[in-house]
């Protein structure tokens, strides 16, 4: 990175925030959000909650992710987003080991909203498989994957990095996105072995991975910039501008930081960046690799 000032995306370069949620409780339930500690955000989140906060920070676009794996929840949000200016893709959930993923992701496409469908993920990270992704059937889904155009996002746990990283070199047709840099331990501050695991996966050209859900993984009540940017630094040097993105992860990072907050620290994370790169970070790198 050079020394060069910090200076926030201009009008004409507005902010792609490649990784929020939504839900509503009275539609489907949210079993994950368990306990006192998560009782902030159980309740309804929807993108007229976000809007306003995602224009104050000036976000243009944004890509809606998956949070359930039901099936359902993927043609609703395609629906959302089929009337929604804000949202420009969709990540979506379906069964990745079904012998008919291929006719289901075709499906998908031709329902309202379709053309936004830009990736698939699967909660990885609740596998007791460390190995799950090397299956034979979801490897054969992940091709399906890769054969519809469409990304894969990466939601796993540092033990999980080492199946991701061989998944990675034996799918180069597909690209791999890591969210929220592999979830590594920041409130311990440990570094290795996920750094190692990172800078392998980083070698893979078909990997790319999102600067988001950090402030989560830190002390929700003290974090701050230095706290990140030893995880941020790792993440730039081994993957650099071209191949990192910009996610917020709301509302779920709301126990930590307000949107502001995470768009905030995120600028001071990569002020040393140069201006280009720092519009592939906000936006660049994934308006390309989800083809937004």
């Amino acid at each position: 990175m050079n020394g060069a000032p910090h200076r926030p995306p201009t009008a004409s370069a507005p902010v792609v925030d490649s990784h929020h949620h939504v839900w509503d409780l009275s539609v489907r339930d949210q079993d994950w959000i368990t306990g006192p500690a998560m009782a902030p955000i159980r309740r309804n989140f929807g993108v007229a909650d976000l809007a306003p906060e995602a224009r104050a920070a000036g976000v243009g676009a944004t890509v809606l992710v998956q949070t359930v794996t039901v099936a359902a929840e993927t043609p609703e949000f395609l629906a959302l987003a089929d009337t929604s200016e804000l949202i420009a893709g969709v990540v979506g959930w379906t069964d990745l080991t079904a012998p008919d993923i291929a006719d289901t992701l075709a499906a998908l496409r031709e329902l309202p909203g379709g053309d936004k469908l830009v990736g698939i993920r699967h909660q990885v990270q609740g596998e007791p498989d460390p190995e799950w992704l090397l299956r034979p059937d979801v490897r054969r889904g992940l091709t399906a994957v890769a054969a519809a155009g469409l990304a894969y996002d990466l939601i796993v746990l540092p033990h999980q990095l080492p199946a991701a990283i061989t998944a990675a070199a034996l799918l180069p047709q597909l690209t791999f996105v890591l969210d929220h840099l592999g979830k590594p331990p920041v409130a311990d501050g440990d570094l290795d072995p996920w750094a190692g695991h990172i800078r392998a996966l980083a070698a893979r050209p078909n990997a790319v991975c999102k600067l988001s859900g950090l402030v989560t993984e830190a002390a929700w009540d003290s974090w701050t910039a230095d706290t990140l940017r030893p995880y941020t630094e790792t993440a730039l040097d081994a993957f650099g501008s071209a191949r990192l993105m910009f996610g917020s992860d709301w509302p779920v990072c709301r126990l930590a930081a307000s949107y502001a907050e995470v768009v905030a620290v995120t600028r001071t994370l990569t002020g040393g960046l140069s201006e280009n790169e720092r519009r592939a970070v906000f936006g660049g790198t994934a308006t390309a690799v989800y083809g937004l």
